[in-house]
């Protein structure tokens, strides 16, 4: 893991020159890359609030937070995209996010001239899995357990069980039971070292509490690395009066002249007019560390993804100074944001 390494080296650096060496980051080789799978209850393209059928009733933020996620992907090795139950119909449907990768097929090649190391999107199709309907808002008994397997929970740990020292970041924008129902696999099939070693390599970050198989993998495995974010990433809501997450900020800096991916990005989500993005920082807790400004494995240090105490004698961490310590960041990271933004014209 060079990037943790890296991390411990500038935690000594004067601060002017930490920033000097920030200002002058350079894009990361691919072998320090950051191992990420994206876990989202990812809604259709059409999707709308109120007055459509359920399958088409959702929250707009996944898509949000999508496309701010693609703008992102050359930071990271990106072993999966998972589609987890969905919309009113609760539905899972790994169609909805091919479906954004074919807009994000049109800009890729522009993003490339900035970066040769942004995936193409026939490889993000490749890694695109999916996972049990049913399963948001519902109980461990409904989620978990013998024969509930589905695409995603077997590809999760394929992933996990590469060989590869690098841990894998599980970004968990819906529910938590393909992972979870990974996780209840490995116990129920290997020995007690193998299960350790395999949880070893887990690093999970949950937005929310989406279905109660997060309680499940709280209770029963305490050195699980779990980022279980309630309320700070509220921290990144925009909205009427916030110049960085209105309406006018998105039509200028992401919607409007900035190609077909930036045309999709919804101009508000539920409660949110404007900027919502509820689970853009699962990820941002990670560009932070590509970026070389924290560290993914130190919570407590803070990051554009918020900053978290541990929970007791655990490997868990959770709220503690909440969405401020995101917030903080907001010019710094809407800045970065519209600028790559700007690479899908260029």
């Amino acid at each position: 893991m060079k990037y943790i390494l890296f991390l411990l080296a500038v935690a000594t650096f004067p601060v002017c020159l930490l920033a000097q060496s920030i200002q002058q980051h350079t894009l990361i080789d691919s072998a320090d890359k950051i191992r990420v799978v994206i876990s989202t209850d990812f809604p259709p393209l059409d999707v709308c609030m109120s007055g459509c059928p359920p399958d088409q009733i959702s929250d707009p933020d996944d898509i949000q937070s999508m496309v701010r996620f693609l703008l992102y992907a050359n930071e990271f090795d990106v072993e999966g995209l998972v589609a987890s139950s969905a919309t009113f119909a609760n539905v899972a449907k790994k169609q909805n996010i091919t479906d954004i990768l074919n807009i994000y097929d049109k800009v890729d090649e522009n993003l490339r001239k900035h970066d040769s190391l942004f995936p193409t999107a026939d490889y993000l199709k490749s890694v695109t899995f999916q996972g049990r309907s049913g399963t948001y808002g519902n109980t461990v008994a409904n989620n978990i357990g013998a024969g509930k397997d589905s695409e995603a929970s077997n590809a999760i740990i394929r992933i996990v069980d590469k060989t590869d020292s690098r841990p894998v970041w599980f970004c968990v924008w819906g529910d938590c039971s393909n992972i979870a129902q990974a996780v209840w696999k490995v116990q129920n099939t290997r020995s007690a070292d193998e299960l350790k070693a395999f949880l070893s390599k887990m690093r999970i970050y949950q937005i929310a509490r989406q279905d109660a198989t997060i309680d499940w993998l709280l209770e029963s495995f305490p050195d699980l690395f779990i980022i279980y974010s309630k309320s700070t990433f509220f921290g990144i809501f925009g909205g009427p009066s916030d110049p960085l997450g209105n309406r006018a900020w998105i039509n200028k800096n992401i919607r409007q002249n900035h190609g077909p991916l930036g045309a999709v990005y919804p101009l508000a989500a539920m409660d949110v007019d404007g900027v919502k993005e509820g689970d853009s920082p699962s990820f941002m807790h990670l560009v932070s560390a590509a970026h070389g400004k924290s560290n993914p494995e130190v919570p407590t240090m803070g990051s554009w993804g918020g900053q978290y105490i541990r929970s007791g004698n655990t490997n868990h961490w959770v709220d503690s100074l909440g969405g401020s310590t995101i917030a903080k960041w907001k010019q710094d990271y809407q800045a970065e944001f519209a600028r790559r933004a700007d690479w899908m014209i260029e």
